[in-house]
């Protein structure tokens, strides 16, 4: 593969404006689980081998069971998710695919208030950002380690 930019470090204006958004997220009205549930799942729609590869392990740090990561792209069919959790996958698929239906909507406003909504969308919007600057850009999967952006 051909050698790219380091957006870490040619691009760290904009880096920043990433790091304040996912900083706000660490504090955002959505529990940190889910977030991480929901990137994981977002990355894994996305191809994004970095960003599975921090999220998978920020998730078992945080007690995720191996069972419910390998499943996660079959959540439709498994048993062990909550009706939170599943509106909000529904919901993190239908904005990164653009499909968002008055369906999948109906169900993300059943399961959140209007600020958690707002700010799931937030964390979802972000993590499909985060995605496409670690392809853009091929950031080597494997290195990152729990805890390591804050």
């Amino acid at each position: 593969m051909e050698t790219r930019i380091n957006a870490f470090e040619k691009g760290k204006k904009a880096m920043g404006a990433l790091f304040t958004l996912s900083g706000y997220l660490k504090k955002a009205t959505i529990e940190r689980e889910l977030l991480e549930l929901v990137d994981f799942r977002v990355s894994q729609i996305n191809g994004c081998a970095y960003c599975l590869d921090m999220h998978s392990k920020e998730l078992r740090a945080m007690g995720e069971t191996e069972q419910r990561l390998y499943s996660l792209s079959a959540w439709r069919e498994c048993p062990y998710y909550t009706s939170r959790e599943r509106a909000a996958l529904a919901w993190a698929e239908a904005i990164t695919k653009t499909e968002v239906t008055d369906e999948v909507y109906r169900t993300a406003k059943e399961a959140f208030s209007d600020e958690e909504l707002v700010d799931l969308t937030l964390g979802i919007t972000t993590i499909n950002t985060w995605n496409r600057f670690n392809l853009a850009f091929a950031n080597t999967p494997g290195s990152y380690q729990v805890g390591m952006f804050g």
